[in-house]
């Protein structure tokens, strides 16, 4: 059962979205700050997050920063921030979805589940793929560069291993959107600008020798490998 951890300090909140979610078949706990919660992070190893901003002590920024460094567990970020700002810093630092309060508890339901079905789909062949100093482990669905692993979000794991796999070849924005966030996804296509700057900076180290993310202007991006 996939367990979902609550971020909230308004008891009242925390209180509805657990019942609602519990309902929906999933395991919750509740954390009222930041510490706690980084604590109950590490030691539950929860499918998701659902992180508001306005914590006591460490706020939400701070905390998806840390859960960023160290795992690629879905965070929905839940806030009463709607400026449009907050919305891409939170997009731009990690997060897989931004909702703002009030909200329908239906709809918490609706988004855990769609960004659930969104985790990467790997092929478990067992092989890993090699470009140079960056190596993708099909079996163990991780990424390493320099021998070293690289956190990334399910989202831009999932954006990494498509385009990863058709290298080359271009893809529009709208053919990302449909491939990688799935139909279902209602958000803006600048979501895929926003993943494709966090790979970037996820392996800047990588051999530009070898390959890189490439941005054809009017056209799309590629996985671009030397011949």
């Amino acid at each position: 059962m996939n367990l979902i951890l609550i971020v909230e300090d308004e008891e009242g909140i925390a209180r509805v979205l657990s019942a609602y979610l519990k309902k929906a078949g999933f395991e919750t706990l509740r954390a009222t700050d930041g510490h706690q919660a980084l604590e109950l992070f590490n030691s539950s190893a929860p499918a998701l997050v659902i992180l508001d901003i306005m914590l006591p002590g460490m706020d939400g920024w701070d905390l998806l920063k840390i859960i960023r460094s160290k795992s690629a567990c879905p965070v929905i970020m839940l806030t009463a921030r709607d400026d449009i700002q907050d919305r891409l810093t939170g997009l731009d630092g990690g997060a897989d979805d931004y909702m703002t309060k009030p909200f329908m508890p239906e709809e918490v339901v609706a988004r855990v589940n769609a960004v659930l079905r969104r985790r990467p789909h790997w092929n478990d062949g067992g092989s890993k793929r090699n470009f140079g100093n960056l190596v993708i482990d099909m079996a163990a669905k991780r990424v390493y560069l320099n021998g070293a692993e690289v956190a990334l979000s399910p989202r831009d794991l999932s954006l990494l291993l498509f385009l990863s796999e058709h290298p080359n070849r271009t893809f529009t924005r709208d053919h990302l959107i449909e491939q990688v966030w799935g139909m279902d996804y209602d958000g803006s296509d600048r979501a895929v600008d926003l993943s494709v700057k966090r790979l970037r900076q996820s392996l800047s180290h990588w051999s530009s020798q070898t390959g890189e993310l490439r941005t054809l202007r009017g056209m799309g991006y590629q996985f671009w490998l030397s011949e």
